[in-house]
């Protein structure tokens, strides 16, 4: 956040950048990016703009993936797709940059989504010049989930689909299913 205007840092959000990644595996230093979707949304969780993009690797990239990873992004579709729709990399990235500005107007992005700092890790090293948008206050709805299971006993069943945009969808879906939980209960 070096160089980014405190009043920007300590203003109070009016959207959420919702991120899911897929990615060949969770090393950030020798996996790779494979998909991303962003969807802004306001704070009652309506979709302002969304962004999704599959990025092309060399068959070389796709072949070092572990077997879970193989696995659910064969199954999902998402190989065939990186191989019939992936574009470059920086292209996504440009894109994405310029998103992000439209959309938050200089002001920094709060990062939202299910285990998120594992995405933001992946930002950071690989698409620095996007992590300098983003705002250092993130959004975990796993962390809503810890403490709903653990404090509450309230457990949120949600579908494993492994694509980017989907599982965005889905973490929106749990936050405003605890969030409705405590109007329930308050």
């Amino acid at each position: 956040m070096a160089g980014m205007d405190q009043a920007l840092l300590n203003a109070i959000p009016d959207k959420l950048f919702w991120v899911d990644l897929e990615m060949t595996g969770l090393d950030v230093e020798k996996d790779v990016i494979l998909e991303v979707a962003a969807e802004v949304t306001d704070l009652n969780f309506k979709t302002l703009a969304s962004f999704e993009a599959c990025i092309s690797q060399p068959d070389e990239v796709l072949g070092r993936m572990g077997d879970w990873a193989m696995e659910h992004h064969s199954s999902s579709g998402l190989i065939d797709r990186i191989k019939t729709a992936g574009r470059p990399d920086a292209h996504v990235q440009h894109e994405l940059i310029g998103f992000i500005t439209a959309e938050f107007d200089g002001k920094p992005a709060i990062l939202a989504g299910n285990s998120i700092h594992n995405d933001r890790n992946f930002i950071k090293y690989w698409w620095p010049e996007v992590d300098k948008l983003l705002h250092y206050r993130m959004v975990d709805v796993s962390s809503f989930k810890l403490i709903m299971q653990a404090k509450y006993g309230v457990i949120y069943e949600k579908k494993e689909v492994h694509r980017a945009f989907d599982d965005i969808q889905a973490s929106i879906a749990e936050l405003q299913y605890y969030l409705d939980w405590f109007k329930g209960h308050a």
